[in-house]
């Protein structure tokens, strides 16, 4: 499977800028089958998304994801901002699969409490596994990434990749790099992680998007404070073949 990483400089609060910015990255880079886009790619991140949010019934980015998934015969994932119909606010990472038309998506778990998200958004309670091309992709989004037991491989949470998208700032981003191959490493699972470049209020971004291999290994990454697409392929057989020769997995600790 060809995978491409959309590492973009983030427009606040802009979505139709930030539509353009993926649609140019997508055009001058075709034939993947999935591309990822970062975390609340069409906003930034609004821990308080009154002005910001978008209706998820009318949101001009999922209609976009929608639309371009179906003519490219693609998937495209990564989250944005929405009030639902019940009036809450999620951090809602979309999987959209243009060739059977399916919707999925995860909300946040772990709500970024040092940045005052939980005060706006509720999180969600369960996770997602979206099944695509015979992979089984598990959905996590930034803070996420900090908690093994929540992504850990396990009877009941079986899957072959995890994508991760991210609003990760430069001040942490040594604990990115350690936590993308941990998380890889540790589950035996390819690890494709986008994260947004620039600034915003808050904080700069570097970047520094990957995709790391079940041994931890780094197959594709961006450049640091680049927009910047960036493609790899993924191979089930290979993963399938390095579970069966080392079944670290068959170790693991189940309580």
């Amino acid at each position: 499977m060809k995978v491409t990483l959309l590492q973009i400089d983030i427009v606040w609060g802009c979505p139709q800028k930030n539509i353009e910015q993926a649609q140019l990255l997508m055009d001058r880079n075709p034939g993947a089958d999935l591309y990822v886009l970062p975390e609340m790619w069409s906003t930034g991140f609004a821990t308080q998304p009154t002005d910001v949010a978008e209706d998820e019934a009318s949101s001009v980015s999922l209609a976009w994801m929608r639309d371009e998934a179906r003519q490219k015969k693609c998937a495209i994932c990564g989250s944005l901002a929405v009030r639902i119909s019940d009036g809450s606010y999620r951090n809602r990472h979309y999987f959209v699969d243009g060739q059977k038309g399916i919707v999925s998506f995860y909300d946040k778990h772990h709500l970024f409490t040092y940045g005052g998200e939980n005060k706006y958004y509720c999180s969600g309670d369960e996770h997602t596994i979206v099944e695509y091309q015979g992979f089984r992709f598990l959905l996590l989004t930034c803070y996420d990434l900090r908690f093994p037991l929540w992504s850990r491989y396990a009877e009941r949470l079986q899957f072959d990749a995890i994508i991760c998208v991210a609003n990760w700032p430069e001040s942490r981003q040594n604990a990115f790099h350690i936590l993308t191959r941990s998380r890889a490493i540790e589950n035996v699972a390819y690890l494709i992680a986008v994260n947004r470049v620039g600034d915003d209020s808050f904080n700069h971004y570097r970047g520094c998007s990957c995709v790391i291999s079940p041994i931890g290994k780094t197959i594709v990454s961006c450049l640091p404070n680049v927009t910047q697409a960036q493609s790899c392929t993924i191979d089930l057989p290979s993963l399938q073949h390095k579970r069966e020769k080392f079944k670290v997995l068959d170790d693991r600790d189940v309580k």
